[in-house]
């Protein structure tokens, strides 16, 4: 089969809008259309469904984007195993992270050794990250570890603790801790729920029988500082992030009873070929959190 008209295929899977798919492959609208029936007459199968001004993958369309993607992760594959052989002079690596600031050292030190391997980070929810990984979109994950998976391999990095934030002007700025039924009663910003940060505080509400309702959801962590900063409501951020944040205008509370804590690492496919250029990352990213000793406890 064409490897082009696969390449047609899978980007009209992922915008679901042909005129979209086809600036992105920098083609026509009738062209792309007119190569999709061509990979239809030679599936035997619509694949793709039309209803009002909306596109849908059809049975037949979903079979083939499932294998289209396991060809594509095969020559990706094969591509990295001839950088291999080239010396890490070239090449790509796709990483999902649960908060860029993870990574922003390992990054800045891997481009300034390896400037000819292109990198891509996308701030992504877990689950985001893993689907990512799943359907051949990502390489690397680092983000809160998902429990044990058949199909993915973990590495632990540490602990993250989250912490409630709040202003220097805040009744509880000079408070040690807080207990999480007490948390719960405040007015607090949160990331919404696709998040696993706010799973972690919602788990923790659960086992302690609290109803866990934030005044404010936002979806990036600058903008939940924000409101704290700004004396607007309290936040509830991760340690990691908040190592980085020098600011008089702050206070960081730890939260204890329970605390809300999870491991936090890579992860990858098990059955993902690691080329070179992938294992120094890793080695990288794990030098980085031992360096720094990244067990948050304030």
């Amino acid at each position: 089969m064409d490897y082009r008209l696969l390449a047609y295929f899978l980007a009209v899977c992922e915008e679901l809008h042909f005129t979209k798919a086809a600036e992105k492959l920098g083609i026509s609208q009738p062209t792309l259309s007119q190569q999709i029936r061509i990979l239809e007459q030679r599936i035997g199968s619509p694949l793709f469904q039309r209803i009002g001004k909306k596109v849908y993958v059809t049975e037949a369309g979903e079979i083939l984007l499932k294998h289209s993607r396991n060809i594509f992760h095969e020559l990706e594959q094969a591509q990295a195993a001839f950088n291999e052989i080239q010396g890490m002079q070239r090449g790509r690596l796709r990483i999902g992270c649960s908060g860029n600031h993870l990574l922003t050292a390992t990054i800045m030190a891997f481009h300034a050794e390896y400037p000819k391997i292109e990198l891509s980070v996308a701030e992504l929810a877990t689950e985001e990250t893993i689907e990512g990984l799943l359907n051949n979109q990502l390489d690397l994950g680092v983000v809160f570890l998902p429990d044990e998976d058949e199909q993915l391999v973990r590495i632990p990095l540490y602990k993250e603790k989250l912490l409630l934030v709040v202003s220097k002007d805040h009744p509880l700025s000079d408070a040690e801790a807080i207990r999480l039924e007490d948390l719960v009663q405040l007015p607090v910003a949160m990331l919404p729920k696709k998040f696993y940060v706010r799973h972690m505080i919602e788990a923790c509400c659960e086992q302690s029988d609290l109803l866990c309702k934030p005044v404010l959801e936002l979806s990036t962590l600058e903008s939940l500082l924000q409101m704290a900063k700004n004396h607007v409501c309290g936040a509830v951020l991760p340690g990691s992030y908040l190592e980085g944040i020098q600011s008089s205008e702050i206070r960081c509370i730890p939260i204890m009873d329970p605390v809300p804590q999870k491991d936090v690492g890579i992860v990858y496919r098990k059955d993902m070929f690691l080329c070179q250029t992938t294992k120094t990352f890793m080695k990288q990213v794990t030098q980085q959190f031992l360096s720094e000793s990244k067990d948050v406890t304030s």
